[in-house]
């Protein structure tokens, strides 16, 4: 039986996926737990609809990833902070820090979970560090840790 998936089914696929399935997984597992509904042409033009809405929506994300990256890239990033004798920091310079910077900077909201630091900065330097919008928009930020007075 084919069959038109609604969420994601291990092993077979995701939303919009069109697959032939036994007829018994189907009409006792897939159907009555409304992860499938049967491959009419009704339900394959609305997978089509669906299709052409989520392209849609994919182009316009990535227009805005890349409008975003072009101001973030290059940018740089100061912060002047206590310091030890040997430039390690009283503290710490995170992620969550770095795009509140940032957002002020360009002025449009950086989520902190786009900043990519793998651990907090804990000594004085210089930084590259990357911003993920998108899989294929990642800016380079300059983060510029200074000490203070």
């Amino acid at each position: 039986m084919k069959v038109v998936l609604l969420q994601e089914v291990q092993g077979i696929g995701g939303p919009g996926t069109v697959k032939d399935v036994a007829d018994g997984y189907a009409r006792n597992y897939l159907l009555p737990k409304k992860l499938a509904t049967p491959a009419t042409a009704g339900a394959l033009k609305q997978v089509e609809r669906v299709r052409a809405v989520e392209d849609r929506r994919q182009a316009r994300l990535d227009e805005q990833a890349a409008a975003m990256a072009a101001r973030i890239d290059g940018q740089e990033v100061t912060f002047r902070v206590r310091a030890g004798e040997e430039g390690r920091l009283y503290g710490s310079v995170t992620n969550g820090d770095v795009a509140e910077v940032l957002s002020r900077q360009i002025g449009e909201d950086v989520d902190k979970r786009r900043v990519i630091l793998e651990e907090p900065i804990h000594v004085l330097g210089t930084y590259e560090v990357p911003v993920r919008l998108s899989a294929s928009h990642s800016p380079v930020v300059k983060v510029v840790v200074e000490a203070e007075g």
